[in-house]
């Protein structure tokens, strides 16, 4: 069961809690923290960011080297977005919840939904929102 949270704690890549969270839907183009990351290391941007470590986030999708999760639901919960997803696995689909909250430094907390995984997600420089939503998944997980 750990690596399967853990997995979808991977995809980060992590966004928000389909129900008992209070908040507006946010329309597909409205999501501020679509971009690319890296997951607990600072993102240089430069080409030389470990493989392992890349996330890129849209209003549809997480990618990251450990699979692709399909965004089903997101909403904003105070300074928080919460998303259930659906992610896609070799040994099949598993859905859950995740949380992610921006920090005043350009981070962003994650959390899975069992709290059994925590990251920081470091916005990789000149990444924009329209950059990640135009981006492919087979193309962001190969940087």
């Amino acid at each position: 069961m750990y690596k399967t949270i853990h997995r979808l704690a991977g995809c980060v890549a992590l966004a928000l809690v389909a129900t008992g969270l209070s908040g507006v839907a946010l329309a597909a183009d409205d999501f501020p923290l679509a971009g690319n990351y890296t997951q607990n290391v600072a993102c240089k941007g430069d080409g030389s960011d470990p493989a392992m470590a890349k996330v890129m986030i849209s209003a549809q999708e997480i990618v990251s080297n450990v699979g692709v999760c399909s965004i089903l639901d997101r909403k904003k919960d105070g300074d928080s977005f919460a998303a259930h997803v659906e992610c896609k696995f070799p040994s099949g689909p598993l859905m859950g919840n995740i949380t992610f909250t921006p920090k005043p430094d350009n981070t962003v907390d994650f959390v899975d939904g069992n709290g059994t995984y925590k990251a920081v997600l470091y916005r990789c420089p000149n990444s924009t929102p329209s950059a990640a939503t135009s981006a492919t998944p087979g193309a962001a997980a190969d940087k």
